[in-house]
């Protein structure tokens, strides 16, 4: 049986009238490949909050390989192995490349205090930092600043961070966002390359890198789960073409 790596329970979040998230039942798998989508003001990156602990339920569980992780803060539960992008990066832009990637590695080994700037003396840390960034094909770019790389460049970086934390589930939020559409396939050879057990939720507007990407793909409308299928059944189904991709009335 594939071990269910994070799970939602009647999960709920509620602003003043609002109900943001409605009753979500939900469960990733080790090594799932799996996108959630939907329209503006669906509640998806509410979602993602509660998954990652920025925000408390209103009601509902959150658990993390079984472990209920409801009332733990995000970085408790970063050190249980969950780990996450956003849709807009927040990299230490004055830091090289090597150095940000070296913060979340030796953040992870407990090896952080001992870390003299610029990386240290460290050299288990260096090479670990150097092997990811040999993966997401960064190597070239270890000495330059994050404010001097293009925007999708910087996005690989913020994967590479998360990736150094070893997590059993990483959630990308809008990986591809602010990234040319040109280069989005910069992202998604990138996220193809993460670790086949790692389990991956992306939420993503940009409907050819999920149908790319995912092997399931979930449906959020107004706060609720909607929809969930294969990237065919998702593509083929008439109520989602009309909520979703604009496209009612079209057989």
């Amino acid at each position: 049986m594939t071990e269910i790596r994070l799970e939602t329970r009647a999960l709920s979040r509620q602003f003043g009238a609002l109900l943001a998230v409605q009753d979500i039942d939900f469960r990733l798998a080790a090594g799932a490949r799996h996108a959630l989508i939907g329209p503006n003001g669906a509640g998806k990156t509410t979602f993602i909050n509660l998954l990652a602990g920025l925000l408390s339920p209103s009601r509902g569980r959150v658990l993390l390989q079984g472990l209920d992780v409801t009332g733990k803060t995000q970085a408790e539960r970063v050190k249980l192995g969950l780990a996450r992008t956003f849709q807009i990066n927040r990299l230490f832009r004055g830091l090289t490349v090597l150095e940000n990637v070296c913060i979340s590695v030796a953040e992870r080994v407990g090896a952080a205090p001992s870390m003299i700037y610029p990386v240290g003396r460290r050299t288990d840390v260096i090479d670990e930092a150097m092997r990811l960034l040999e993966m997401l094909k960064l190597t070239a770019e270890a000495g330059r600043r994050v404010s001097e790389l293009p925007y999708g460049r910087q996005r690989l970086v913020e994967i590479a961070i998360a990736i150094g934390l070893k997590p059993q589930v990483l959630l990308l939020d809008e990986p591809a966002a602010g990234v040319p559409s040109a280069e989005s396939h910069i992202i998604l050879d990138a996220i193809e390359s993460l670790p086949e057990q790692l389990a991956v939720l992306i939420i993503e507007h940009d409907m050819d890198l999920v149908f790319r990407f995912a092997r399931r793909v979930t449906v959020m409308v107004s706060g609720a789960l909607f929809a969930e299928g294969t990237p065919r059944e998702i593509e083929a189904n008439a109520q989602v073409r009309a909520i979703y991709l604009g496209q009612a009335g079209r057989g």
